[in-house]
């Protein structure tokens, strides 16, 4: 276990970069989600969605498989074979004749895709632990966010200037260089005393161990519910802004602009975390969420959508929580299954993402005429998200 002397800003960026191979294969393709509906013969704005939504599915699923076969046979082989599956996976997406093809190819880019960001984590966790750990993972996402606020602008312009499969071509090129510079530079971080024999009771296993951790099961779930809610906005705000606002030629910029809020707020988290605490903040990062949304849920309940800058403002603090909460989330979780880092990392992701995607997809089917169901839904589940905060307040002391 390192001390923070022996931090490299080399690590942080690598192991960002991993993970970041994720937000680019969702972000990019979102300006050109109705060019990608026209040419594969699906017209209807809501089943596109499933686009963005299903690769999540994927994540989820991936991670069964990957994170015991990294706490088995090591963290980098299986990363190897993760961005292998991604990049077969992106070529079934260029060569879609049909949104059904498409999907299948989306799902197996996540399911590729679940092994650098599962293992990203596990290796966090193996050389990191405490709030120290959430510290990393802070300034780890604050890197990961750059992809969000980059990769639409990308998209845009190689949809601009050459066609809507360049953004997957882009991607391989991008996923490559990261995987040769992860190759080269990155170390085993598994030590082989921590290794564990690799048997078809591997998950089983390793899920009873994590049920005994009544933390990690709990803040697994606020994971879920926040994942969901967020996830909702990916796949819905190009129908709000480009759609319901007209914003065809800006959305790559305010979606651009609404990340870099989110980069911004884990910067400060990484800074406010050895101050606070990882428990304090997210409590009160989600306190915000339910409050804000509910807000405009109060505001603007049965009306039209409000002026841009009023949406943006009330969006804008929405996702600065996003900052103090994710990287908090994953890092109370995780503390207490550090001896199952690669299992532990797996089915806690796997749990989130399973609860995310359906959350997902059905709060987004009703982003039709108005944002108003993106806020019903960061309420509902900022209101959960606390209860559990509260409940488990029993055993931790969070304020």
């Amino acid at each position: 276990m390192q001390n923070n002397q022996s931090v490299r800003l080399e690590f942080i960026v690598l192991i960002a970069s991993l993970m970041s191979i994720v937000a680019l294969a969702i972000d990019a393709i979102l300006p050109a989600m109705s060019t990608i509906g026209i040419s594969i013969n699906s017209l209807d704005s809501n089943s596109n969605q499933l686009l963005i939504t299903m690769i999540f599915l994927g994540l989820g699923s991936g991670q069964l498989l990957f994170g015991p076969l990294s706490d088995s046979f090591g963290r980098k082989p299986i990363v190897y074979i993760g961005l292998s599956v991604f990049a077969v996976a992106s070529i079934i997406c260029v060569l879609s004749p049909s949104l059904e093809w498409m999907i299948f190819g989306r799902i197996l880019q996540g399911i590729g895709l679940a092994a650098p960001r599962t293992i990203a984590i596990a290796i966090i966790r193996d050389m990191y632990k405490g709030d120290y750990m959430a510290k990393i993972m802070s300034f780890v996402t604050t890197f990961f966010i750059l992809v969000p606020v980059v990769a639409p602008v990308m998209g845009k312009f190689i949809l601009n200037h050459y066609n809507w499969r360049g953004i997957f071509y882009a991607q391989l090129v991008i996923a490559f260089i990261v995987c040769i510079w992860f190759w080269k530079r990155q170390p085993e971080t598994l030590k082989p005393e921590h290794k564990v024999k690799f048997t078809k009771f591997v998950f089983i296993n390793g899920l009873k161990e994590l049920l005994k951790y009544k933390v990690s099961i709990a803040f697994t779930i606020v994971s879920g519910f926040i994942s969901g809610a967020f996830i909702v906005y990916l796949s819905a705000s190009q129908i709000i802004f480009e759609n319901q606002y007209g914003l065809v030629n800006e959305f790559p910029y305010i979606f651009a602009g609404l990340a870099a809020g989110v980069g911004l707020s884990t910067f400060l988290n990484g800074s406010f975390v050895m101050r606070f605490g990882m428990w304090r903040l997210a409590f009160f990062a989600i306190l915000v969420f339910f409050l804000n949304s509910f807000c405009y849920v109060l505001f603007f309940w049965n009306s039209e959508n409000p002026s841009l800058p009023i949406l943006l403002v009330f969006m804008a603090i929405q996702f600065f929580t996003i900052g103090f909460i994710f990287g908090n989330l994953r890092a109370i979780a995780m503390e207490p299954i550090g001896h199952i880092a690669g299992i532990g990392a797996a089915i806690t992701g796997f749990i989130s993402t399973v609860m995310a995607v359906p959350i997902a997809n059905y709060i987004g089917s009703f982003v039709n005429e108005t944002a108003l169901p993106l806020f019903i839904g960061f309420s509902i589940f900022g209101f959960l998200s606390l209860s559990i905060f509260f409940y488990m307040k029993r055993d931790v002391k969070i304020v």
